[in-house]
């Protein structure tokens, strides 16, 4: 059962079914006992008046066509009495007894002259104890009660044609008793029904309310913008009805709409980015090149004091050739880093490098990425902690988030002391994870958390200038994660420090 917005309980499909069966299975089987309790009898009263009926004519005609007297007619009569279980009793004028099929037909007989003096004289003692169906010139149709056995029967008798003194009759306790026995019947194989009825429904109703509800969760999921969950049938056969098919169009509509929001996101990200582009441009402009002219004349400077230096033949000792050598091999190399992240830069930027939106699970990504760390985290002596998280999907451009966290991990790395313990931690909360990353060492100093955001700031630059630092990785994190318009951020602890960013999970 599930509540309603007011809520209300109600009731399941599945449930409902099943109530809805069982109140029509018990209703049809009432209303066929209130049919038989109310007509059954009456029409085997019916049945029985037209076999005494059938049983007097015949009598009447065999006693006028001459075959009255023959052991045939004898013997279709007898067949008669068995088969409809009556009895008969034929008297002619002087009261001799012609036929009978009672086993005291003098009884009977005594029965039938009573008829015929209470019908002449009107005897009001006689009529108390008879109802008359029909009567006419030919014969009388009554019920009767036997005093002697208390019973009732149906009665037909009368003078045909020839004379003769007829009497055919039936019990009607055998009537009574026959409707007992069918609503009794009627009751036990209605109970009957309703168990094995009530099986077959469950199993039915299972079969048919299965897929709706696989159906109602693949909608809820939609919802949720969760396009995973696919209709799948349940015997695994090639569409044959409308559930199958209204399953196959759902899973076209998912499709369909995760492909929209896709494009959708990702156009939605480049509107917010137009807007913003045109009033930073000049100003990016001008910064980096400011920043950059700064960062690069101390290599510059170095390079071309050194090379000056072994063209002027400033020393012969190859020893100390190689030594500037390797100063400019160096120092060129990490202005070739620099210029490669100051170009990702300015294109995250400017706006040139768009964000591709798409759906993947994060927590693949991370253990992708950290395996593939591994050779560095060796060879700083590092130990990583992380939980066994379950799939967490979420949507961002996945190269560009798979590179912030090669930033705070590298940062990380190289900042490193302590434990030397690096932990990665996600954590949910309503529609977004949270993504930090922690390691173990000095924390940052609290004049500097303001600035780590910007671009060539370093912290340490003794430190930074051994590791190889240029001040823009960081920077670079901020520039993906406003372009994907998430919350990126950094905590000091006593014993480390943890930068963290957040991702859309629907």
């Amino acid at each position: 059962m599930a509540k309603d917005k007011d809520g209300k309980i109600n009731l399941s499909l599945r449930t409902e079914l099943n109530i809805l069966f069982l109140f029509v299975m018990v209703g049809m089987i009432i209303f066929l006992i209130i049919i038989n309790r109310l007509f059954l009898e009456r029409v085997y009263l019916s049945h029985q008046l037209d076999v005494v009926k059938k049983a007097y004519s015949s009598i009447d005609d065999a006693s006028t066509d001459g075959s009255f007297a023959t052991d045939e007619y004898d013997i279709e009569l007898q067949s008669i009495c068995d088969m409809y279980g009556i009895e008969l009793i034929v008297l002619d004028a002087d009261s001799q007894m012609l036929k009978s099929s009672s086993g005291d037909a003098d009884y009977m007989a005594r029965i039938l002259w009573d008829n015929l003096i209470g019908d002449t004289l009107m005897n009001s003692e006689a009529m108390d104890n008879k109802r008359i169906l029909e009567k006419n010139e030919m014969y009388t149709i009554q019920i009767e009660t036997d005093k002697r056995l208390n019973t009732e029967y149906l009665e037909i008798w009368g003078v045909i044609d020839t004379g003769y003194i007829v009497m055919v009759r039936c019990a009607i306790a055998g009537i009574h008793e026959s409707v007992s026995i069918s609503n009794g019947f009627l009751l036990y194989i209605g109970l009957i029904a309703i168990v094995i009825g009530s099986v077959s429904i469950l199993y039915l109703s299972n079969r048919i309310t299965k897929p709706v509800l696989q159906l109602t969760r693949i909608s809820n999921e939609m919802k949720n913008l969760n396009f995973e969950a696919k209709y799948q049938s349940a015997d695994q056969r090639k569409t044959t009805n409308e559930i199958d098919i209204l399953g196959d169009n759902i899973n076209d509509l998912s499709e369909a709409l995760e492909k929209t929001i896709k494009e959708l996101k990702t156009a939605n990200n480049e509107l917010k980015q137009d807007i913003e582009k045109k009033e930073q441009i000049d100003e990016m402009r001008r910064e980096f090149l400011s920043n950059v002219s700064h960062e690069l004349k101390t290599p510059i400077a170095l390079i071309q004091g050194y090379a000056e230096g072994l063209e002027e033949g400033i020393t012969d000792d190859p020893e100390s050739m190689a030594f500037y050598c390797d100063v400019i091999r160096d120092e060129a190399s990490k202005m070739d880093t620099l210029v490669k992240k100051l170009l990702t830069l300015n294109q995250l930027e400017f706006g040139n490098d768009v964000a591709q939106m798409e759906r993947f699970d994060i927590t693949e990504t991370i253990k992708n990425y950290v395996k593939s760390a591994d050779i560095l985290t060796k060879q700083k002596n590092a130990k990583v902690q992380m939980q066994d998280y379950p799939p967490i999907y979420v949507w961002a451009d996945e190269f560009k988030t798979e590179e912030v966290l090669m930033n705070y991990y590298s940062n990380a790395l190289n900042h490193i002391g302590g434990e030397n313990i690096i932990e990665i931690k996600l954590t949910q909360h309503e529609d977004k994870v949270r993504i930090s990353v922690f390691n173990t060492g000095e924390p940052i100093p609290a004049d500097s958390i303001d600035h780590i955001w910007e671009k060539f700031y370093k912290v340490d630059k003794a430190r930074t200038r051994e590791y190889g630092g240029s001040g823009v990785g960081l920077s670079i994190v901020k520039a993906i994660m406003e372009s994907m318009h998430q919350e990126y951020g950094v905590n000091n602890y006593d014993n480390g420090v943890e930068f963290w960013f957040e991702l859309e999970t629907r």
